[in-house]
């Protein structure tokens, strides 16, 4: 497959996973949930990635974009309720339609910008890429470390927002537990 077209299963796989796991209420919060975003990243991470850049613009570059993927994963996780559910005592979240347009902008504009990066602006990345020293790949891994760090930050804040919810869990296999105090002796 070419380049564009793994971007575009990339970004269309993140989103589905993380849209279909979050939107709605009452979405349980169990280890699957947590889990699966986590998976998802990883086998991309594995797949894409074969080395970082070590010094120059491309580092540069792969940074902002982590940095860049951890504000929006803040982001989201803010516009994300997370509680504990009346009727079954388990950790659920909400998550509505600021959330969905959130994971959509983002994630649309890394689409259009690899689109773009082929069919609209190519000779002008091209000369910049080789004015700035930076390669394919460090372009690449920047795109798929925004994406890991958003997915990361959303996934992990979810895990600590429904561990540190007060009051008395119904514990059911597959929840997240719920915090509890050990007496320290």
């Amino acid at each position: 497959m070419s380049g564009i077209t793994d971007a575009m299963i990339i970004n269309a796989a993140v989103l589905a996973t993380v849209l279909e796991a979050d939107l709605g209420p009452h979405r349980k919060i169990g280890r699957f949930r947590i889990a699966r975003p986590l998976l998802t990243a990883g086998v991309f991470v594995s797949l894409y990635i074969t080395g970082f850049a070590t010094h120059g613009t491309g580092l540069i570059l792969e940074v902002a974009a982590t940095i860049a993927g951890l504000l929006a994963g803040f982001g989201a996780t803010a516009l994300m309720r997370v509680y504990r559910s009346p009727r079954t005592g388990r950790a659920v979240s909400r998550a509505g339609y600021g959330y969905a347009a959130l994971w959509i902008a983002v994630i649309g504009a890394r689409a259009a910008f690899s689109y773009g990066s082929v069919h609209w602006f190519g000779p002008q990345l091209a000369h910049w890429m080789v004015s700035n020293a930076v390669t394919v790949g460090a372009l690449t891994d920047s795109l798929l470390l925004m994406a890991v760090a958003m997915t990361g930050v959303r996934t992990l804040g979810l895990a600590v927002r429904a561990a540190r919810l007060p009051g008395q869990a119904v514990t059911t296999p597959g929840d997240v537990p719920a915090a509890v105090e050990v007496p320290v002796r």
